[in-house]
Parts: structure tokens; sequence; C-alpha cells
């Protein structure tokens, strides 16, 4: 009976070496896998900052597009309604220097003129 004990004992050391390895050799595949996913994981976030960044000096490039189109109308603009109030400043001051005369006599007049 002691050595079928030791048969069976033995076949058991087998078996738990055999689960020992086992394990291990799961450990070792999960501790990969996870490595792998780590990996992917940093290269899915690079490729992402990359089309981030992309994406952001297409928007500045518009942006500044926009804003060369748009400030040099902006620009043309402000000279015309500089030349226009230009104009109209010089237009006011021809009015004022032919009513000058007659608004200067008119309160002399009202001025000198007394009331009983």
């Amino acid at each position: 009976m002691s050595s079928g004990f030791t048969m069976d004992s033995m076949k058991g050391q087998g078996g738990i070496q055999m689960l020992l390895t086992a394990e291990q050799e799961a450990q070792q595949i999960i501790s990969s896998a996870k490595n792998l996913k780590i990996t992917r994981l940093k290269q899915a976030k690079e490729e992402a900052e990359k089309d981030v960044a992309t994406y952001r000096s297409q928007l500045e490039a518009e942006n500044q597009k926009r804003i060369a189109e748009t400030g040099g109308a902006s620009g043309a603009n402000v000279r015309r309604l500089e030349e226009e109030t230009d104009a109209k400043i010089k237009n006011l001051k021809e009015s004022a220097s032919v009513v000058s005369v007659d608004i200067t006599e008119m309160l002399i007049k009202y001025v000198t003129t007394v009331k009983v």
C-alpha cells in the first residue's frame, strides 16, 4: 500500500507542478497582454495628440487667413471713413464761415437792441 501511496503522491506532485507551470505561463501571457495594451494606448495617445496639433494648426491658419482678408478690407474701410469724415468737416467749416457773418450780426443786433 505504501508503494501505491507513493505513486499517487508523485502523480499529485506532478499535477501540482503542471498547475504551477500553467499558472506561471498564464501570468506571463497576462503580463505581455497588459504591456501590449499599454503600448497601444501610448501609440493611440501620441496619434491623437498629433491629430489635435494638426487640427489646431489648420484652425489657426484659417483664422489668420480670415484676419488677413478682413484686416485688409477693414483698413480700406478706415481710410474711406477718414476721407468721408474729412470731407464732411470741410463742408461744415465752409458752411460755418458763410453763416458766421450773419450769425454774428444777428447776435450783435439782439444784444444791442434794448426793448422798452
